[in-house]
């Protein structure tokens, strides 16, 4: 069975209008998902194209290097 990791996935948001960079933790399987669940949530919450996304470093963290609560409370559950 495959095991729920954490990743911080950092980047920029280059709209013509509209810079800024980010850092967002996701819980995935796999790296590529985490990519996905990034571009699914932005393009839904903020109307950011896929496009518009540059994607700089994703990392692999512990459940205790995480700045999100919700996300570090389910990660030391295991």
């Amino acid at each position: 069975m495959s095991e729920v990791k954490i990743f911080r996935i950092t980047g920029r948001i280059l709209k013509p209008k509209y810079r800024t960079e980010f850092s967002k933790e996701i819980r995935s399987i796999t790296p590529e998902a985490a990519v996905e669940k990034v571009y699914s949530d932005f393009g839904s919450q903020h109307r950011v194209r896929r496009t518009h996304i540059r994607i700089d470093s994703i990392q692999e963290i512990a459940p205790e290097e995480s700045t999100d609560m919700s996300i570090r409370q389910l990660g030391e559950e295991v």
